[in-house]
């Protein structure tokens, strides 16, 4: 009883990792991609709009953060993409790490060019350390769910060893298929009885013939 008790411990123990990583990788996706959506929609509205190029891009201001055309559009292709991984858990924390790199990428040239990105998204310091603390959380929560969800499924393939070296002899299962289970063995096949025994304990028991 102990044994088995372990052993739905060590299950739901199992369980419970690969669905905090689930849900920690695909949450944290789907809301940074839909507040990226949000952000490049309302920057069209409320901020910058202008496509020019050069060296000092023109941008407005969405609240504290300088947006134009180029910055919206990358907001929404970025963060459409993280919705879109964000439907399975493994391609989630995958996406996350990936997008971590590239804003890690992004924030290093914002802070070497100080204006814009590629002579075309315009930015300014609020939207590099926006981006430096968006880049590291995603690579952070991206490696650790993936991180939780390896160590749940490795746990899980060890389950099947552990219940058959914890199975009673003749129960335990081999490739997936159950060893047949002993017969008790018949009052006259217990080898403990004595043949002469065994003959009149069969001589009793059998009914009297008429």
């Amino acid at each position: 009883m102990e044994a088995a008790r372990t052993r739905l411990e060590a299950a739901r123990r199992a369980g419970l990792k690969e669905g905090a990583a689930r849900t920690m990788a695909q949450a944290f996706a789907l809301l940074l991609g839909l507040g990226l959506l949000a952000a490049g929609v309302l920057g069209f509205f409320f901020g910058g709009s202008s496509f020019g190029t050069g060296s000092h891009p023109s941008g407005e201001n969405l609240l504290i953060f300088q947006v134009n055309g180029w910055h919206n559009v990358v907001h929404i292709a970025t963060g459409a993409l993280l919705v879109l991984f964000s439907f399975r858990a493994a391609s989630a924390a995958l996406a996350l790490v990936l997008f971590g790199i590239v804003y890690g990428a992004v924030t290093v040239w914002g802070f070497i060019d100080g204006n814009d990105v590629a002579n075309a998204v315009a930015i300014d310091d609020e939207d590099n350390w926006l981006h430096l603390g968006i880049s590291a959380a995603s690579i952070v929560v991206g490696l650790a769910s993936g991180t939780l969800g390896l160590k749940g499924r490795r746990e899980h393939r060890r389950l099947p060893y552990e219940l058959e070296e914890g199975a009673a002899p003749g129960r335990r299962r081999r490739f997936g298929r159950s060893a047949p289970v002993e017969r008790p063995a018949a009052p006259d096949e217990r080898r403990d009885v004595p043949a002469g025994e065994r003959h009149e304990a069969a001589t009793t028991e059998r009914p009297a013939e008429r």
